[in-house]
């Protein structure tokens, strides 16, 4: 048999090369309507998110905030100096602990009640009451912290807030308590707050989830005998299981990220040792103090972390469960 000669055997190649070509073509022509709709976002991203990645340089010079956007290039380079400032300043230990323990006792208590609210929902069987418990729960979620936070404020407030007045009519307490005056409350006023104004938001992808089992296990689990309680245990959770992971993988990548807005709106000068967290943090260093370099060195540092730990959580998860993010 006679050996193909070179050219012959780019043929097959450049076919599927012309192929390509053709159809990529092809799909703009008839795609651009839609192909056109994502412009929009894609410039959005690129201005917002990738622009303003070149200030990271800030994290590793001593930039002067008065040689403008001009000094992020033409600043001496002072290495690791401020992440090393950062290290040894006396708030920066106290802040991770407040923002770990605040992030970390509210997965383990949000998850969990987000979880079993979905599941007592979806098991309500009238229509217009269930109706009426998703509104109702839905709606905090569109509020913003300063209406919603504003209202516990004024509920917790230790002079004629409804909370302290109903506690002392029932003779729980003896006198007020400063919910928002004391440190040893403000985690739990915080975990509250935010589980109260996101548990119906927060349900939503469960009950999503839910609705996407095939129905026909409950209909074989019921003709043999299982009950409600039994059916949720042996086919509602099982089949939820991945979406579960993926939001405790979130929850766990998120842990040196807090809700800026409602710890802003809830910290005052008594409970700052409780409520100092590292977004509050960056604010007050970048925006009050103008130290940019510094507050840039935090949130690189945190972004780091929480790289690490998305894939740490996802290969874990990945392990144990059969299921990740990816």
């Amino acid at each position: 048999m006679m050996a193909k000669s070179a050219y012959e055997g780019h043929i097959p190649l450049t076919r599927a090369k012309s192929k390509k070509s053709f159809r990529l073509g092809y799909d703009l022509r008839t795609q651009l309507e839609l192909k056109t709709m994502l412009w929009p976002a894609i410039i959005l991203i690129a201005v917002f998110d990738f622009v303003p990645m070149y200030g990271l340089l800030m994290a590793f010079k001593a930039y002067d905030p008065l040689t403008g956007a001009k000094g992020i290039f033409t600043s001496q380079w002072n290495h690791f100096e401020n992440f090393m400032s950062i290290f040894r300043n006396f708030e920066f230990w106290p802040m991770v602990k407040n923002t770990l323990g605040i992030n970390l006792f509210g997965s383990l208590i949000g998850i969990p009640v987000t979880l079993m609210f979905a599941l007592l929902m979806n098991e309500i069987r009238h229509p217009k009451f269930k109706a009426w418990i998703q509104t109702v729960t839905y709606l905090p979620h569109f509020l913003s912290w300063v209406i919603f936070g504003g209202l516990f404020i004024t509920l917790l407030n230790s002079d004629g807030g409804i909370v302290n007045y109903l506690l002392l009519k029932l003779g729980l307490v003896d006198k007020p308590i400063q919910f928002l005056g004391d440190p040893k409350y403000f985690w739990g006023v915080a975990i509250a707050t935010n589980l109260l104004k996101e548990i119906g938001w927060g349900a939503i992808l469960y009950l999503a989830a839910i609705a996407g089992i095939d129905q026909s296990l409950y209909e074989a689990a019921a003709i043999d005998g299982a009950g409600r309680f039994k059916r949720m245990l042996h086919i509602t959770l099982p089949s939820i299981l991945p979406t579960v992971m993926i939001l405790v993988i979130f929850a766990v990548s998120g842990m040196l990220n807090n809700n800026f807005t409602q710890i802003y709106v809830l910290q005052n000068t008594l409970n700052l040792p409780a409520s100092q967290v590292i977004d509050t943090y960056v604010y007050q260093t970048g925006l009050k103090e103008f130290q940019f370099a510094a507050a840039t060195a935090i949130g690189l540092m945190k972004s780091v972390f929480a790289l690490a730990l998305l894939l740490g959580a996802n290969i874990l998860s990945k392990k144990l469960t059969k299921s990740g993010l990816f």
